[in-house]
C-alpha cells in the first residue's frame, strides 16, 4: 500500500556524533550467513542488523552503501505486511539516506555513520511526541520507488538527554526486561555461560534484590557448586572462576550471608594457583604451538591469567587479568586475605599493557600510545583499579585514565574481541568513574540502544567483527548487559559506584 511522504521533520535532529559503521563483513558471507537455533531469532536466516521495534532485520550491501536490504520481517510487528523481504530501505521522512556506510574493523571505521545511524534517528523521532508514532519510509521494491508508513508504538517514548539517569524510557525498559531475565534462569541457577552468570544476576541484584532473592540465591549456590579448590585445568576455566569471584563478592556485600565467604576463599585459592607467576607453569606444548608467545624473561606475562591455569597457548590476556584483579579486590572487601604481592603483579601486568592514552592492549605490552580499538579490556582494567583495596593514588589515577580513554574513543563500544556485549558492560561500568566520559559513551551509542531493542522488549546482539556467543544466544547477553548498564546510575553495586561501607 502506497502512502504519501511526510515532510521531513527529522534528519536535522541527528545530533549523534558522525562516525563510520563498525560491522565487519566478508566475501564468504560472514557474519550475515550465521544463524542461531535459540529463541525468537531461530527463524531469521542470518545475523542481520535489528532495526529496533519495527520488526525489521537488514543487511548492509557493498554495491549499495546508502540503503538497508531487508532480509526478515517479524510477524505482527509494525513492519509486518508493510515492508517485504528484499525491499531496500533508501530513506525516511521524505529524505533519501545520503551517507555511505563503511565496512571493516579499526579506528577509521568504528561507529554507525550511514543508513544505520539515519534510520536510528528516524525511529527515535517517530517515538517522540512530535513524531506521533509515524515512521514514513522510502523503499525500492522490484525496481520501483515505494512509500510506506509504519505505526510505531510510543508507550516508552524516547531516551532522555541524561539517559540512563533520570530517564522514563530507561525505567520502563528495566521494568520489562528484569522479569524476562529472571525467567531465563536455568534449573541449576545459571544462565548458561560465565558472562551470562555474571551480568544477568548483577542486573537483578542492582535493581531489586528482595524481589529476585530466590533467583539470586540460586545463582550464588550455582557458583559455589561450580567452583572448588581442586586443580582443574582446561575448558577456559579461569572465566568461570573470575565471574564467580566477582558475583559472589557483590552478593555477600549486599546480603551479608556469611556462608559465601568460605566459597570465596576456595575461589581465591584457585585463582592464586591459576595465576601465572613462575616459568615452571609454562605448558611444554606452548613452546611448539605458540613459540612466539612463550615469555622471554621472568617479567613478561607475569601476574596475569589466561583462559586456563598457568601458561598455555598464547598465555595470559588483559581481559581476564582485569577480571582476576577485580575479583581479588572485591574478595578482600569480603574478608578474604589477598596476598598484595600477587594482587599487584596482576595490576603490573595491566599497567604494562596500557598505553599513554589509557588504552589496554591484548596482553601486557602496548599497542601504541595513540591506538585504540575494543574497550572491554580497558574497562576490566579500569574497574580493577577503581576498586583497589589499597590507598595508593596510583590505582585511582589509572582508573581515571582508563575511563577517559573510553570516553574519548566511544565508537568501538559495541565491538570487543570475543564477546562484544561483555566488553560493553565492563567499559560502561569503568567509564562511570568519570561522569563526562560516561556521558560521552552513552551519547555516542544511543543509536545502539535504539536499534537493539526488539518488538518484544528484549535486546539483540547486533552484527559485529566477532561472534562469540551469537549462535547460541541472540538476546540473553545483550538484554542482561543493557539492564546492567541502565542500572549504573543507581550506584547500588560496588562495580557501579557504590561506596564500600554502605
Amino acid at each position: 500500500m502506497r502512502r504519501p511522504l511526510l515532510p521531513s521533520l527529522l534528519l536535522a535532529l541527528a545530533a549523534t556524533p558522525v562516525t563510520p559503521t563498525q560491522v565487519h563483513y566478508h566475501p564468504d558471507g560472514h557474519p550475515w550467513k550465521q544463524t542461531t537455533d535459540h529463541g525468537p531469532d531461530r527463524e531469521v536466516p542470518g545475523w542481520y542488523y535489528n532495526l529496533g521495534i519495527t520488526g525489521l532485520r537488514v543487511e548492509l550491501l557493498d554495491a549499495a552503501k546508502t540503503c538497508l536490504a531487508v532480509r526478515y520481517v517479524f510477524e505482527d510487528s509494525p513492519a509486518w505486511r508493510r515492508v517485504e523481504v528484499d525491499d531496500r530501505i533508501v530513506g525516511a521522512f521524505g529524505k533519501p539516506f545520503r551517507t555511505e556506510h563503511r565496512n571493516g574493523y579499526g579506528m577509521q571505521v568504528f561507529g554507525p555513520e550511514g543508513p544505520i545511524l539515519e534510520f536510528a534517528n528516524a525511529l527515535e523521532h517517530a517515538q517522540s511526541k512530535a513524531g506521533k508514532g509515524r515512521l514514513p519510509l522510502l523503499l525500492e521494491r522490484d525496481g520501483e520507488r515505494v512509500e510506506v508508513e509504519l505505526a510505531i508504538p510510543r508507550d516508552s517514548g524516547v531516551y532522555a538527554k541524561t539517559f540512563p539517569e533520570d530517564c522514563t524510557k530507561t525505567a520502563r525498559i528495566l521494568a520489562e526486561i528484569l522479569p524476562w531475565l529472571a525467567e531465563q534462569q536455568r534449573d541449576d541457577g545459571s544462565w548458561g555461560s560465565p558472562p551470562h552468570d555474571l551480568f544477568a544476576p548483577l542486573a537483578l541484584l542492582a535493581n531489586n534484590p528482595q524481589k529476585y532473592r530466590r533467583e539470586l540465591k540460586a545463582c550464588a549456590r550455582f557458583h559455589a557448586g561450580n567452583t572448588s579448590t581442586e586443580r582443574e585445568a582446561g575448558g577456559l576455566i579461569n572465566w568461570r572462576y573470575a565471574a564467580a569471584g566477582i558475583f559472589l563478592s557483590e552478593y555477600h556485600l549486599a546480603t551479608g550471608e556469611n556462608w559465601v565467604v568460605a566459597e570465596l576463599q576456595e575461589i581465591h585459592d584457585f585463582l592464586v594457583w591459576s595465576q601465572y607467576t613462575d616459568p615452571a607453569q609454562i605448558n611444554p606444548k606452548s613452546r611448539e604451538t605458540h613459540p612466539d608467545a612463550v615469555p622471554r624473561d621472568g617479567e613478561q606475562h607475569h601476574g596475569g591469567w589466561g583462559h586456563n591455569p598457568g601458561f598455555e597457548g598464547y598465555g595470559p590476556i588483559a581481559m581476564l587479568t582485569g577480571q582476576g584483579a577485580l575479583a581479588f579486590a572485591l574478595m578482600q572487601r569480603c574478608g578474604v586475605k589477598v596476598d598484595r604481592e600477587l594482587h599487584d603483579a596482576a595490576y603490573a601486568f595491566l599497567a604494562r599493557g596500557t598505553g599513554k592514552n589509557g588504552y589496554v592492549w591484548y596482553s601486557d605490552e602496548v599497542a601504541s600510545d595513540r591506538d585504540y580499538a575494543d574497550m572491554g579490556r580497558t574497562g576490566a582494567a579500569g574497574l580493577a583499579n577503581l576498586l583497589s583495596p589499597y590507598g595508593d593514588r596510583v590505582y585511582r589515577d589509572r582508573a581515571l585514565a582508563h575511563a577517559r580513554c573510553i570516553g574519548e574513543h566511544p565508537l568501538s563500544f559495541p565491538d570487543t574481541h570475543g564477546s562484544p556485549t561483555m566488553g560493553m558492560a565492563l567499559a560502561a561500568m569503568a567509564a562511570a568513574a568519570d561522569p563526562r566520559s560516561f556521558r560521552a559513551l552513552m551519547d555516542a551509542n544511543r543509536w545502539w540502544f535504539t536499534l537493539s531493542r526488539c518488538p518484544d522488549g528484549t535486546f539483540y546482539y547486533q552484527p559485529n567483527r566477532d561472534n562469540a556467543g551469537y549462535g547460541g544466544d541472540s538476546r540473553l547477553s545483550a538484554t542482561a548487559v543493557t539492564a546492567l548498564i541502565f542500572s549504573i546510575p543507581r550506584r547500588s553495586l560496588h562495580v557501579t559506584g557504590k561506596p564500600f561501607g554502605d
